[in-house]
């Protein structure tokens, strides 16, 4: 049997972090790193791990790298708080020969609103979650950050569970933060005007709804779409607003 590290990262993820570290604690080592929950995040960390860590956000990316330097084990499991692990892919990566490779994508079966989302492209979402810590790098970027593993790469046959969005609030602030994340990183590389305010948002609503089959999914489809759609929308503006702001200041 392969030694297993599950590392995490958190912040104010009390509604979450239980169920996602039961899921894990069959796990050799479990790491909790926390960049300063005022809920009781920590406090329930702690009864699954002796492992739970302070450390100053400074990005996602970065707060990874930190949790991925801290484990002993060469093979790490990357987990997010809102991310649970089955009973079936526990029993494929406990029983695996696992040297075969140096990395595997798990499969995320996503829900909005507690209903699994099989079209808008989120019924074929796989990530690049457990690998060899020797081998494995993150990729340096605000939003939407990654592994990077040098080797040989194949996909587990089981899924995760991934609940994004509980409900419309939780939607909305996360929206409102990634979006804002994701304008800095494209601020300098995306040109923003009236044209691509007002388009940007319908194609990736047809591109959601239509193309990637969200239609499938009924309403919870259409909200899905929809809300793709608006985080396309504030990128776009929040862009316009950091080049006008800088164009100002010149």
């Amino acid at each position: 049997m392969n030694k297993i590290s599950v590392i995490i990262i958190t912040k104010d993820e009390s509604q979450n972090i239980k169920d996602c570290l039961e899921s894990v604690k069959w796990a050799d080592e479990i790491i909790v790193v926390d960049s300063g929950s005022k809920d009781d995040t920590v406090e329930i960390a702690k009864k699954y791990t002796d492992n739970v860590i302070f450390n100053e956000w400074k990005g996602y990316a970065d707060q990874k790298n930190y949790a991925l330097q801290m484990a002993k084990n060469e093979w790490v499991l990357s987990l997010d708080a809102d991310e649970r692990i089955t009973e079936s892919l526990e029993k494929e990566i406990l029983n695996s020969y696992l040297d075969q490779f140096d990395g595997y994508r798990i499969k995320r079966d996503n829900y909005f609103l507690g209903k699994i989302i099989k079209g808008c492209g989120w019924g074929n979402d796989y990530q690049l979650r457990l690998f060899r810590k020797s081998k494995t790098t993150l990729t340096n970027r605000l939003v939407h950050e990654g592994f990077s593993v040098e080797g040989k790469i194949s996909n587990l046959k089981n899924s995760m569970l991934h609940y994004s969005y509980r409900n419309f609030k939780d939607a909305f602030e996360k929206i409102n933060y990634y979006s804002t994340l994701e304008a800095i990183e494209k601020q300098n590389r995306k040109k923003v005007n009236a044209f691509t305010i007002v388009i940007t948002p319908i194609l990736a609503f047809l591109q959601h709804f239509i193309i990637r089959k969200g239609f499938i999914d009924g309403i919870y489809g259409l909200f899905v779409s929809i809300l793709n759609a608006y985080t396309k929308l504030q990128v776009q503006l929040k862009i316009w607003e950091l080049n006008n702001k800088s164009s100002n200041l010149k």
